[in-house]
């Protein structure tokens, strides 16, 4: 609605006539303005929650209207009220006020937990894939704003490498400044498919197992002394070896012979059977390493409850019963 110069007062102050908004003289601020007058009706208030003086307010609700040539609020009989006109503009400056405070609280939450940036974890294989992965994947739903990366291989950690923030340690951690605490255990033993064990005998003892194809994590890379083949079967001959431990498994289910696996990596292959020869299985500490100018990070202490989380909910798939 357009109106007469002589029609169009606020505050004590004309406002001149134009045929079109001028959409160059307005700010998105002017909007926030106008809302913040609606909510409070009156200017000091309005001002306050702008932070700002009332007569700032006074100032940029006249030019607000010149700009759109039209009234956008008027005395009432104590405070001010919008106009017909006015209302409507004041919803869009009540949304404006809304994604700014959104914006505001996505910052100072972010700023908080922390949960931004990249989070560097080292692995070992299998473990890496089978439980340090569905951790991460969850704690990445919960803070879409951090990016996580995972290395992983049979090799041992280099501990005195400073390109990973948490580590998974296989076996006895070597000394170093690192920041080390147990995560879990996890128990090893022989296993074969049905079809192999079928064909050439259910070994019942280390002795019969020497006369079996093993397969076995190439060991020059994974020195954990609970994996010593020759500590279970000594003299034992290793016929497929690999660095990869979903190698070993496929092996092992494409009858390739015994292949001595982790429970965890075991269970994952319905086909394989645990053998006959009643050895003890091979329990294997796994620990946490991290540096220590990094442990009060946010984002490392999510990763490690993350994962102590994942693996306490999963214990039948690490360990047999005692």
């Amino acid at each position: 609605m357009h109106t007469s110069c002589a029609d169009v007062r606020l505050l004590g102050g004309e406002v001149a006539v134009v045929d079109e908004a001028d959409i160059r003289n307005i700010r998105a601020d002017d909007l926030r303005y106008l809302a913040a007058v609606s909510e409070t009706g009156r200017l000091v208030a309005a001002a306050r929650s702008l932070g700002v003086d009332h007569s700032t307010v006074s100032r940029r609700l006249r030019r607000f209207e010149a700009a759109l040539g039209t009234r956008l609020i008027g005395r009432g009989h104590d405070t001010w009220v919008l106009t017909a006109e006015g209302r409507i503009v004041a919803e869009h400056g009540r949304a404006i006020g809304e994604a700014v405070e959104s914006a505001a609280r996505s910052v100072a939450t972010a700023a908080t937990d922390g949960m931004t940036g990249t989070i560097r974890v080292t692995a070992a294989d299998g473990f890496g894939s089978r439980f340090v992965v569905p951790a991460l994947t969850r704690l990445r739903t919960r803070h879409p704003g951090l990016a996580v990366e995972l290395l992983t291989g049979a090799h041992r950690l280099t501990l005195g490498q400073a390109d990973f923030d948490v580590a998974l340690v296989i076996g006895t951690p070597p000394r170093s400044r690192l920041l080390i605490e147990r995560l879990c255990s996890y128990d090893s033993a022989f296993y074969a498919s049905g079809p192999y064990l079928t064909e050439h005998g259910d070994p019942a003892s280390a002795e019969e197992l020497q006369r079996h194809a093993l397969i076995y994590l190439v060991d020059s890379l994974e020195r954990v002394r609970e994996h010593e083949l020759n500590a279970y079967v000594p003299g034992a001959e290793i016929r497929f070896a690999s660095t990869n431990i979903f190698a070993l498994v496929e092996a092992a289910r494409h009858g390739g012979g015994v292949a001595f696996l982790p429970k965890f990596m075991a269970v994952t292959a319905p086909e394989l059977r645990r053998v006959a020869a009643p050895l003890r299985p091979a329990r294997v500490e796994v620990s946490l390493a991290i540096r220590r100018e990094t442990v009060d990070r946010g984002d490392v202490q999510a990763v490690r409850l993350s994962l102590h989380q994942e693996v306490l909910s999963r214990q039948d798939e690490l360990v047999w019963p005692a």
